[in-house]
């Protein structure tokens, strides 16, 4: 298995709670849709990031493959206008 953890800032004067549950509304239903990813979930962080993305795929060519997934893409158009930085972090358990 290998998780998935990203820690995104917002541009600024972007609604942080509302982009929140949006990222959230479109990208955790992916879980169970596409292929190896097992788990997702978006949260407000507190500290430093406005919110991370922490996720669970079958193996490293699921996340592979979900990065280049017609849902995954299509759910980032609703957000990725958005975001202004971003830090990732993946790892096997």
């Amino acid at each position: 298995m290998v998780k998935h953890i990203v820690l995104y800032t917002l541009k600024e004067g972007v609604d942080k709670e509302e982009a929140v549950k949006l990222i959230a509304s479109v990208l955790e239903p992916l879980a169970g849709q596409i292929p190896g990813l097992l788990k997702m979930e978006i949260r407000r962080a507190y500290q430093g990031m406005d919110y991370a993305l922490y996720s669970e795929f079958e193996s490293k060519q699921a996340l592979t493959d979900y990065a280049s997934h017609p849902l995954h893409l299509q759910a980032k158009e609703h957000f990725w206008h958005m975001l202004d930085s971003r830090t990732a972090a993946d790892y096997e358990v």
